[in-house]
């Protein structure tokens, strides 16, 4: 291992990784907890056995050319040579051995790419608008911002074992182009003018979401100074991790909290959180950004092209001039997000000749190059086009978003990766005048999970199946009116029907017949769906659901040649796992020695938040033994309180439940923390008598059905 060229913190979590999972494979670490740890690395189960997902973490989609030559590298070496681009702006590496993710990490590393907390209940990968820094319509460059919330939380001791994943996004202008509506925590830039002077800060948004059931984000602020963000999100994850649910997994996320509380609820706690915190205010540093430096101007060889069509209706859809007057933005169309090892290394090769180092991967799984120079756009056409990359249409309706389905996801229901490739066929062939428009999107997820973001899209596809009699059938929900309008507002899509999956590019012909030949020029999709409304839509569709008489290839799902098979795996964000009581307790132990480590070092916001966390793991352990249910961190210490200090099973000297809550009342001075710690290395003394005492009593430890990681 090339220890030099690798920061240590990243040489610290490939350390530990290629350590656990020796001690998972000699039977030291049980499944269930050694898959809660390797998520939080990257390291994701794939629907085949054996080998796993590696999900690279590239914030707001950013990497260099570089650093694309060794991913693709390292698939060839240790994945299957191809590159899949994410909607969260990730690139993963599929088919990798468990014992080869300590040897792929450390390949990126060596290139400053981490796979820290690209999985698993964190701050996932922090995504923000590709045109960032470029964007004719942004008031500044989120770049920066977006930058230092990423590095700010990754390692972050309050946000590595939440109750569920939490995904930011910064928009770079007031068009929301960074879909912040159905996010946790969402930025929008605007400049704010107090006496005379310009403030930057930013529209804040919070508690939205896709999946089973939809949720728009609602406003925290209309403005928030640029220097407050980072607090704000901190209080915010505070309270989630305290307050948000850990029992039921399909109500463990920010919109549901958002939903029981109501916002005033919720901004209370937030406000009432930014006393206990470090900073009240966190200052941006502008000095660390991507370079974005555009290459030296040549006199380019090619000045005219083959394909003058294709070359005017690729300047059309897929370039666009920066606000750096004279450059260009270019995007390249990546069919399904999929680019081969070898197209990977020859596509960075044009990127360090015609533009600037600074490659961003799309929410809609493209790519965009930076900074090139109109004289070189014929040339570099040509170029792209050889590779493969010069399709026009970026963002139009036949550049489908899709997730990889039954493909490698064990949650995938059908193949929404062959019915993408299908339907692009369909609509390049019968709607070629539609590959100008960007304004009706099509997305497709495998599952109801949204990976493939189907509810935010104006024509959306999730998996599902129907039976009939002894058969199932593959078929997909479809989804209308989700999406961002033209001012920049986002919708929900709504479930219409279920149709089989091989109907549905008969569907998609329908829908857009329907709309091109009863709404008004220039009405945009949402606008006619909600006017027309969602009963209006099903009688249209419901002759493709009728199931009666279907041929025989209706039940097969695309790509396949046999009779559909449901099979659904376990997701790898869920399970039931079996635990003891004893175990649990150990993890209080490692939570105050990271608190002790975290206090000698200096660190006492960290120090501070370890404490607390050994005080709640350790009651969580007796409230266990004792059968009561543990769904949130707020009711495990008041139930606590409740079953153990008041009925003087515990000794605890005042007020537990005030006392151990004095977390987010007390700012973490050294003096504060120093005793904190004590009392926590006290109380779990204390929790560790009583379960000995138990255990000589009944003979045996508690074990506990459930995941003890919900609370």
């Amino acid at each position: 291992m090339n220890k030099i060229s690798i920061a240590s913190a990243d040489l610290k979590d490939i350390e530990e990784l290629e350590s656990n999972i020796q001690k998972f494979e000699k039977g030291e670490m049980d499944e269930e907890r050694f898959k809660l740890y390797r998520l939080t690395r990257g390291v994701y189960g794939q629907r085949q056995l054996g080998v796993q997902m590696f999900r690279i973490k590239l914030p707001f989609g950013h990497l260099t050319a570089d650093q694309l030559i060794r991913i693709a590298d390292v698939s060839d070496e240790f994945a299957s040579s191809n590159l899949h681009i994410t909607t969260r702006q990730d690139i993963q590496l599929h088919y990798v051995k468990l014992k080869d993710s300590p040897k792929v990490w450390t390949a990126l590393a060596e290139k400053s790419i981490t796979a820290r907390e690209a999985c698993g209940n964190t701050v996932r990968n922090i995504t923000a608008s590709e045109k960032a820094g470029i964007d004719p319509d942004e008031p500044f460059d989120v770049t920066v911002h977006a930058h230092a919330a990423a590095h700010y939380f990754m390692r972050n001791a309050i946000c590595q074992e939440m109750g569920r994943k939490i995904k930011p996004a910064f928009s770079s202008s007031e068009k929301d182009s960074a879909a912040t509506y159905f996010h946790d925590f969402g930025f929008i830039p605007r400049i704010n003018k107090v006496n005379g002077e310009e403030r930057r800060g930013f529209k804040v948004v919070i508690g939205g979401g896709l999946g089973a059931v939809g949720m728009v984000a609602q406003t925290a602020f209309e403005f928030l100074a640029e220097d407050e963000i980072i607090p704000f999100m901190e209080a915010g994850l505070r309270v989630f991790d305290r307050h948000g649910e850990r029992e039921k997994r399909q109500k463990a996320r920010m919109k549901f909290l958002l939903k029981s509380l109501g916002l005033e609820t919720l901004m209370t706690l937030i406000t009432n959180e930014m006393k206990a915190l470090p900073h009240r205010r966190h200052p941006i540093d502008f000095t660390v950004k991507p370079s974005s430096e555009p290459v030296s101007f040549f006199n380019a060889r090619i000045k005219e092209v083959k394909n003058e069509d294709k070359y005017r209706f690729w300047l059309k859809t897929n370039v666009f001039e920066q606000k750096q007057k004279g450059f260009y933005g270019v995007y390249l169309k990546v069919q399904l997000g999929d680019i081969s090892s070898d197209r990977a290394r020859q596509l960075a090769k044009v990127v360090q000749k015609y533009a600037a180092d600074d490659i961003r991967l799309t929410m809609s799984q493209n790519a965009l190059l930076k900074f090139i120079h109109k004289a070189h756009l014929p040339e570099l056409f040509t170029v792209l086009d050889e590779l493969g990359f010069a399709d026009p249409g970026y963002d139009s309706i036949a550049d489908i978003t899709a997730c990889p389905g039954t493909d490698t996801c064990n949650l995938g229901v059908t193949n929404s990766t062959g019915l993408a490739k299908i339907l692009e066929n369909m609509l390049e062939e019968d709607f070629p005048h539609l590959l100008e428009d960007n304004h009706i999107k099509i997305k497709i997820s495998g599952c109801m999970n949204a990976c493939g973001q189907h509810m935010a899209a104006n024509i959306g596809f999730s998996g599902s199946s129907i039976k009939k009699g002894g058969l199932v059938i593959p078929a997909m929900q479809v989804v209308l009116g989700g999406g961002i309008d033209p001012e920049g507002k986002g919708y929900i899509g709504e479930k219409v029907i279920k149709i089989p999956t091989k109907k549905i590019p008969d569907s998609v012909r329908t829908i857009l017949e329907d709309f091109e030949s009863n709404a008004d020029e220039n009405t945009y999709y949402n606008t006619y769906y909600y006017e027309k409304g969602k009963r209006y839509f099903y009688e249209l569709l419901k002759q493709f659901a009728e199931v009666e008489g279907l041929p025989e290839e209706f039940l097969m799902d695309w790509g396949q040649d046999h009779h559909y098979k449901q099979e659904i795996g376990v997701g790898e964000c869920a399970g039931v796992i079996l635990d003891v009581v004893g175990t649990i307790v150990n993890d209080a132990k490692d939570r105050l020695i990271l608190g002790k480590e975290r206090y000698l070092s200096g660190d006492f916001g960290d120090a501070a938040y370890f404490a607390y966390s050994t005080m709640v793991i350790s009651a969580k352990a007796l409230l266990l033994s004792d059968d009561v249910r543990c769904n949130t961190h707020k009711k495990i210490i008041s139930d606590f309180s409740e079953h153990f200090v008041k009925e003087g099973r515990i000794a605890f000297n005042g007020d537990f439940e005030a006392y151990v809550l004095q977390y987010n009342a007390q700012k973490p001075t050294q003096e504060f923390v120093k005793e904190y710690l004590t009392i926590a290395e006290e109380f779990l003394a204390n929790c560790i008598a009583f379960r000995e005492s138990s255990l000589k009593e009944n003979g045996i430890d508690k074990k506990v059905v459930d995941s003890y990681y919900k609370a």
